[in-house]
């Protein structure tokens, strides 16, 4: 059983986040404990957490725990995991991360055992399901995977909603289970490179969009978030009828936050 961080170097931090204010004013520091870590495939493992933290905890579909995984000199680094799944009762809360490199998070995340600690913050994340919309269009790579299926799982049973996700490996398909009327496609590399656009670019320029008032949710790699944007605003979309996030930008390290860091 082992702490991803010491109390003791946590304590000489200069954290800006020791204090939980502006977007983050709703969310909480959490103490949690790996209940279980499990290889999915790959290209995913699953981690589920724990705490005392969590009586009381609430999110919204599509909203991450910010995990302290490592320490840079003085400077915290912190990576964000999409919730997948939370079960009050057993107060347990489940991420999916993907392993693509040697990262911190990646060496967190892969040596992670039942026991093992780790502070969290969370829930944060600004986007999630609009449930009032007439359709739903959900564009992504497999860092954006476990949002999207959440996302879709928790729409309502009369909505209809359309999946695109791209991954690496047909092993690395996930099962989804939701009440809405759903078509799922899977979109397999098969060794392509990862932040490549062309897959997804093809489907958001052909897939259907319906009449009504729908909206397009699209998550990943910085350059292909912009570019699907461009293709559905191209093909009529307006700029409020879609939510976009860019999760990790190629060729650039994430900043300290999680977030893809800004080009230089």
């Amino acid at each position: 059983m082992t702490d991803a961080l010491p109390q003791s170097v946590r304590a000489q931090l200069d954290d800006p986040f020791t204090e939980l204010s502006g977007s983050l004013a709703t969310a909480r520091h959490l103490d949690l404990a790996v209940v279980e870590s499990l290889r999915l495939s790959p290209t995913f493992q699953q981690v589920v957490l724990t705490s005392p933290d969590l009586d009381g905890f609430s999110y919204n579909p599509g909203q991450d725990v910010m995990l302290l995984v490592a320490a840079d000199g003085r400077r915290p680094v912190r990576r964000r995991y999409t919730i997948r799944s939370f079960d009050p009762a057993a107060r347990a809360l489940t991420v999916i991360a993907v392993l693509h490199g040697d990262g911190p998070g990646e060496r967190w995340i892969s040596s992670a055992a039942p026991g093992d600690r780790i502070a969290g913050i969370g829930p944060r994340g600004k986007i999630t399901t609009l449930p009032g919309a007439d359709w739903h269009l959900f564009l992504g790579d497999e860092s954006a995977m476990a949002a999207i299926l959440h996302m879709a799982e928790a729409l309502p049973g009369d909505a209809d909603a359309s999946l695109i996700i791209e991954v690496p490996d047909p092993d690395d398909e996930q099962e989804l289970l939701a009440p809405a009327r759903t078509r799922l496609t899977w979109l397999h590399r098969i060794g392509g490179r990862a932040g490549d656009p062309a897959l997804l670019a093809a489907e958001a320029a052909e897939v259907d969009l319906p009449p009504g008032d729908g909206h397009a949710y699209v998550f990943g790699e910085a350059s292909v978030v912009l570019a699907l944007r461009e293709i559905l605003t191209g093909r009529g979309l307006r700029q409020d009828q879609i939510s976009a996030k860019s999760y990790w930008g190629r060729g650039r390290a994430n900043a300290g936050h999680g977030e893809p860091a800004k080009d230089s």
